[in-house]
């Protein structure tokens, strides 16, 4: 009670605060009527003592002429002329008529002070009411049947207040309080009806639907009569009641009744007033309590039927009549999908009845119907759509026949009207997904829920395939519906069911020949329907592909692709792959000239590959691939409209991966080799793993190359013939190694210098040779020479390395190994003309290095023997030495001067240097008498000559 005399005090003062405001501006606008109109001169005040640049209007104004107009002095006149003030220009518009200001007030006392009391007001009447009501109920101070009869009075004097209240305006002066009585009276009476029917069974439900029928018309016309706040208050009271008014045992088709009425009400009075926010939020009170129902459970089938009308209704019916403007399509959509998923939950916990499915079929029917008269909405069919089939996988136990009949069902109103619409005007590539979705929706529910991977799911897999396959079939006769992406949708869908009825009822080894089948199919159909469907196949091609290595004997099948595993079903291996390479074939072959059709010949290739592999043994499977290179060379040849380069690439690919293994180990000895660790023939492959996996693959691939040179880019083709050629020199080399078969130090001291340079002439003569016709074989040339400059003059020259040279002077190795190095720049030059301008002074200085070292090699080997390295220099030995080295000097410079090369000077000076330094240093140190004598003799004479020679044979001017 004192809160509803707190509310009321509350009221009161809100209005006497309205009506001193509205007094105050009474009184203003008497004062403001009552005084003269006085036109007053405001000066403008100059507060700056600097001059001020006119602006560009005004000294347009100063060159124009202005009339002359009198007026009278002003009291400014002094001050103008001062330039202190300024008067206005005279106005020809009439002065302003002064404006009566509306005392202004914070907008947040406007709100919370004026407007919200007001209408919370009215709410707390409401409130108030059943408040009462319900304490009456708990105290057992008042009989049921005067409850109802006081609530009745109650709110029918609510409403007459209103009345009054309205007619009084002169009065009230507020029109809202006759708006919130009326609502509270509205609610009140709502609320005293449904406590007479539902919580005291004073009447019956045809009575009690005629009570609530008879005060939602009450409703409508107060709220004509006095505006939206009532119909609001109406709302809220309304939906309010069944929540306050509690009961044991509630009436829900009563309840649901009483909703519709409610909802109904409210959105024929939003639409006949235009007031869509109130048919929004009647729409949304009224899907709240049905939620609210379905989520408590328990019904029965008067209840779930009288729930899923009600869902109906505020999900189709009630939105179309909310407005008539252009926002009502989305109301529509938003309420039609809500109410889907409220049926789709009624479903669910309703136990699954046909009844159930009856309200969801008549939703979703509805919905559809909709559809065609509001197209915005056809994308919404999707969630009913999902929501059933989400629904069948989830039935608990269904029986088949049930089951079945409610699938038809779903089929019929999703895939028949889709098809209606499939190839109409207004169709839309939704409605083939809608097809597609159903079937494959469908087939996946069914077979969750009864499925065994037995040939009845194969035929109801069939069954749903012919869902999309009669889309199609609509479509095929007209050439432009072939190439709508709806066809597109359509096709793969159906083929897609029919592999899994085929995996259902053919053995698993199947699988990747039933998609190839398939994939086969959509590509010829591609070929009338065009591209869209071709992508589709494309896709198919892709899984028979992973169902290949996936199933069957697929762990055995792609181990032959690289040993020599034994395979369970021979014949079977071979049925498989071959079935998928001549569909990839054809692919390659309908899409040639495209990039994707590229991609699939590569396919193609690795499929023949994976072929041959079950049935050749995988130490020849590099040979094969290279010769399925060659063969693709050879047509590419022949018929260069087939364009192979790419099926060739992949298996010179493939070939090229065989020979990674033996490349690795030779890299690994290769690059111990570069530090100085002998490569012994234990490190490196064997000759047939060189043979099988190198050398003839790369001989084979380089022909193919070869044989369609001329129809290759400039670069793939010298990457290509570089790549056969880098393997095919290296298997050379393993192969080559095992001619000595140098296994231990033993052997490398022995048999080192003679391998090396064999090798060197063999790569040397074998450029040479090819270097005629083709110019890049030079490169095996200089590969020669520079492993003969860096492992024989250099890493393991005989001077200093332990290598034999041979027992006979002369007649030995070290002439051929450092041979080698003297012919190669001459070669070179021959060879590559155009890097001869370059050679000469390379060349010379390689020269005089090369005959100093053999010269001095040989004449160790004479002393030594065979092994020369880390052998200490006798007394005559020494001295021979010195002497060659100034005899080499002597013939440095007699050829510098003969070729007119100043290298050779610059040479032979440093090396006669050099002897004389040693003669000094060292020889002559250790030598006593006649040896001593003729040393310095010696020197003497070849220091003299060589004098001699520059003055006599050197002009001034060669000495440049």
């Amino acid at each position: 009670m004192t809160a509803i005399l707190f509310v009321a005090i509350l009221v009161l003062g809100v209005l006497l605060y309205d009506a001193r405001k509205r007094l105050a501006s009474l009184e203003a606008r008497f004062r403001q009527l009552d005084a003269p109109a006085v036109e007053e001169y405001r000066p403008a005040v100059i507060i700056t003592d600097q001059p001020v640049a006119p602006s560009r209007v005004e000294a347009e104004q100063a060159v124009l002429p202005r009339p002359t107009v009198e007026k009278a002095p002003s009291i400014w006149a002094g001050a103008q002329e001062e330039g202190l003030f300024t008067e206005p220009e005279p106005s020809s518009q009439p002065p302003p008529v002064p404006r009566v200001e509306k005392p202004s007030g914070s907008g947040f006392e406007d709100l919370f002070g004026r407007k919200l009391p007001i209408w919370a007001g009215g709410i707390t009447l409401v409130v108030a009411a059943i408040l009462l009501v319900k304490y009456s109920i708990d105290a057992n101070l008042l009989s049921p049947v005067v409850r109802v009869v006081i609530g009745i009075v109650f709110g029918a004097g609510l409403i007459g207040g209103a009345g009054i209240a309205r007619r009084r305006a002169d009065l009230v002066q507020d029109e809202r309080i006759a708006q919130a009585l009326a609502g509270a009276g509205v609610g009140s009476l709502y609320a005293a009806t449904l406590a007479a029917a539902n919580l005291y069974g004073l009447i019956g439900s045809g009575v009690a639907f005629a009570a609530l029928g008879i005060i939602t018309a009450l409703a409508l016309g107060l709220s004509i009569r006095f505006g939206a706040p009532t119909a609001v208050l109406g709302l809220i009271g309304g939906l309010a009641a069944p929540a306050l008014v509690s009961s044991v045992a509630p009436n829900v088709p009563l309840l649901a009744a009483y909703l519709a009425l409610v909802t109904g009400g409210i959105t024929l009075l939003s639409r006949s007033q235009r007031w869509f926010w109130l048919g929004v939020s009647a729409l949304a009170g009224g899907g709240a309590w049905s939620a609210i129902m379905i989520l408590l459970g328990g019904l029965d089938g008067s209840s779930s039927l009288s729930v899923g009308l009600l869902i109906v209704i505020l999900g189709l019916a009630l939105p179309m009549m909310a407005s008539a403007d252009r926002r009502n399509p989305m109301l529509q959509g938003v309420a039609a999908l809500v109410s889907a998923l409220q049926l789709a939950a009624l479903v669910a916990t309703g136990g699954y009845t046909m009844l159930n499915w009856g309200l969801y079929a008549l939703l979703s029917t509805a919905l559809i119907w909709l559809t065609t008269r509001v197209a915005t909405l056809r994308l919404t069919v999707a969630v009913p759509l999902i929501a059933s089939m989400i629904l069948a996988a989830t039935w608990p136990n269904p029986s088949a026949a049930l089951f079945t009949m409610v699938m038809i069902g779903i089929v019929a109103i999703f895939v028949g009207s889709a098809l209606w619409r499939l190839w109409r005007m207004d169709g839309m590539t939704f409605d083939a997904g809608q097809i597609v979705l159903t079937a494959l929706g469908g087939f996946g529910a069914t077979y969750w829920q009864f499925g065994s991977a037995s040939s009845g799911d194969a035929l109801i897999a069939l069954a749903f395939a012919l869902l999309p396959a009669a889309g199609a079939a609509l479509g095929w006769p007209h050439a432009e519906r072939r190439q709508h992406m709806r066809f597109a949708m359509l096709s793969p869908a159906a083929g897609l069911l029919v592999i899994i009825a085929a995996t259902l009822a053919l053995p698993l080894w199947t699988v990747p020949i039933s998609i190839a089948l398939v994939a086969a199919i959509l590509l010829e159909l591609g070929v009338k329907a065009g591209p869209k469907v071709r992508q589709g196949a494309l896709a198919f091609i892709a899984l028979a592909t992973v169902a290949l290595l996936g199933t069957g004997g697929a762990a055995g099948e792609i181990s032959r692709l690289v040993t020599t595993t034994p395979l369970e079903a021979p014949v079977q291996a071979i049925v498989r792959w071959s079935a998928l390479l001549v569909t990839a074939a054809l692919f390659a072959w309908r899409l040639s000239g495209s990039r994707t059709g590229m991609v699939v010949q590569g396919l193609a290739a690795i499929l023949c590959y994976g072929l041959i592999a079950q049935v050749v043994p995988a130490q020849w499977l590099a040979i094969a691939a290279a010769l399925g290179m060659l063969a693709a060379a050879e047509v590419q040849r022949s018929k260069p409209a087939l364009d192979l380069r790419v099926a060739a690439a992949v298996l010179a690919a493939i070939a090229a991966l065989w020979a990674l293994e033996p490349l690795a180990r030779w890299l690994f000895a290769g690059m111990a080799a570069l530090t100085g660790d002998p490569m012994f023939v234990g490190d490196l492959p064997d000759r047939w793993s060189a043979l099988r996996q190198m050398l003839v693959p790369a001989s084979i691939g380089a022909t193919a190359l070869w044989r369609v040179r001329d129809g290759l880019p400039a670069m793939a083709r010298t990457v290509a013939f570089a790549q056969m050629g880098v393997i095919g020199l290296i298997g050379a080399h393993i192969l080559y190694k095992q001619l000595f078969a140098i296994g231990d130090m033993a052997a490398f001291i022995a048999h080192g210098l003679a391998e090396r340079t064999l090798w060197e002439v063999t790569l040397g003569a074998i450029g040479t040779a090819l270097a005629r016709k083709w110019r890049e074989a030079a490169i095996l040339v200089g590969l020669g020479l520079a492993h003969n400059l860096y492992f024989s003059l250099l890493l393991h020259d005989p001077l200093w390395a332990v290598q034999a040279v041979g027992p006979w002077p002369l007649v030995n190795l070290l002439l051929p190994a450092f041979g080698i190095a003297y012919a190669g720049p001459s070669l070179v030059a021959k060879l590559m003309p155009e890097w001869r301008p370059h050679l000469p002074v390379p060349a010379a200085i390689l020269h005089m290095v090369v005959l100093a070292l053999v010269a001095v090699a040989s004449m160790r080997q004479i002393f030594c023997g065979s092994i020369i390295a880390h052998i200490a220099l006798g007394p005559t030995e020494n001295i021979l030495l010195s002497v060659l080295c100034i005899a080499l000097g002597v013939g440095y410079l007699l050829w510098g001067i003969r070729s007119g090369q100043r290298s050779w000077r610059i040479g032979s000076l440093l090396l006669m240097l050099g002897a004389v330094m040693k003669v000094f240093l060292f020889d002559a140190s250790g030598l006593e008498g006649l040896l001593r004598i003729g040393s310095f003799l010696a020197l003497g004479f070849s220091l003299i000559g060589i004098g001699w020679l520059y003055s006599r044979y050197l002009k001034p001017d060669a000495a440049a």
